[in-house]
């Protein structure tokens, strides 16, 4: 078949050039040996009797299900043995003044301080010690304060009117909650670390004015100024359209007189 080509498509079949023989750069194939291959149970004995000390590591399921053990067993130690060995307000060094003035304060904002307290509860009457309760176990804590304070009046008349008068008025943006101080006066009294407290928690903080329609939201301050301007506003256009429904009226009554005088007229000529 290839011979009845012509010579310029024969030469597309020639074979190319045998390649050049380079000799191994490492060793000549006759002359490799591969290394003796053995079995490895003559090494089970040392394996077995390796030792290392190595601990292996948990994983991030086991670290979170001992930290929820670690703190369930916290709280059970602090409801059973350490209300009996941590909890003695009477020996706190912190713990200053009458138990009968002291007023007890709670849900306070974190960012609350000694005088705002003491320009809201101080209408009520002379304040001889204010205590923001500090966090001081934690050795670096992110928050100022535990939430709650302390409040000795002088008198225990004002402490009882802000007893019956500040509860629920807002700090900071927080509904706050008054108590009479129960450490030292109620018997077996237990705080809510040690499972007692008298309620849930609760979210205190006043939500966010929430935008009606596609405008901005309202400012509280000037909410009032704007719903009058749109009251206004709506009454003004309702008389507008009250004005133009009479000028209609009378215009068709003026129409329907026009009407009947021509119908008389008319009867007339005939």
């Amino acid at each position: 078949m290839t011979d009845k080509l012509p010579p310029q498509l024969l030469q597309l079949f020639a074979p190319r050039p045998a390649l050049r023989y380079l000799p191994p750069c490492d060793h000549a194939p006759e002359d490799r040996r591969t290394p003796a291959i053995s079995g490895v149970a003559q090494y089970v004995q040392a394996a077995k009797e390796y030792d290392d000390g190595y601990v292996p590591s948990e994983s991030w399921l086991q670290k979170k299900d001992r930290q929820k053990m670690e703190r369930d067993e916290a709280a059970q130690y602090r409801v059973t043995e350490g209300f009996k060995n941590e909890f003695k307000p009477h020996e706190d060094p912190n713990v200053v003044g009458d138990p009968l003035k002291t007023l007890f304060v709670s849900r306070l904002s974190y960012n609350t301080e000694v005088k705002d307290l003491e320009r809201e509860f101080g209408r009520y009457g002379p304040i001889e010690r204010i205590r923001l309760v500090e966090d001081t176990t934690t050795p670096t804590p992110k928050k100022k304060h535990r939430g709650y304070a302390f409040i000795v009046f002088e008198r225990d008349s004002d402490m009882k009117a802000a007893y019956k008068d500040a509860d629920g008025i807002r700090i900071k943006d927080r509904r706050i909650l008054v108590d009479v101080e129960r450490g030292r006066t109620v018997k077996e009294w237990r705080p809510r670390r040690y499972g007692g407290g008298l309620g849930g928690r609760h979210y205190t903080k006043a939500a966010p004015p929430r935008p009606s329609g596609y405008g901005a939201p309202l400012v509280p301050e000037a909410s009032a100024a704007v719903v009058a301007a749109l009251a206004a506003a709506a009454s003004e256009e309702a008389s507008a359209v009250e004005e133009e429904e009479a000028e209609a009226e009378a215009v068709a009554s003026g129409a329907d007189s026009v009407e009947v005088t021509e119908v008389a007229t008319v009867q007339r000529r005939y």
